[in-house]
């Protein structure tokens, strides 16, 4: 069983066995196998990414192709990470009114 938290709402994720590239957080719709929900993620790391052979990706919040990923299990470490999620909830909450 993999459990974590969606980088965008905080959401707990649970999946029986690994993460499929088209699953989204149930909570708001984010793309799940994404670098900000692994936990190989590092912002200080060549790549912004722990793993030495990983390619590099450029959109770090939305659904790639890694074969590296591993499921992020506790909150987003980054506090840039965190700033970002902050902005796109405030961005989100500013158009559902």
């Amino acid at each position: 069983m993999k459990k974590g938290a969606c980088h965008h709402c905080g959401e707990a994720l649970e999946f029986v066995e690994k993460v499929f590239r088209k699953d989204t957080c149930p909570g708001c719709g984010s793309d799940v196998l994404c670098c900000l929900n692994c936990a190989n993620y590092d912002e200080s790391a060549s790549n912004q990414c722990r793993e030495p052979q990983v390619e590099k990706v450029s959109v770090k919040d939305r659904r790639n192709f890694c074969d590296y990923f591993d499921l992020r299990e506790g909150p987003a470490s980054s506090t840039a990470a965190d700033k970002a999620a902050q902005a796109r909830r405030k961005l989100d909450d500013l158009f559902k009114k």
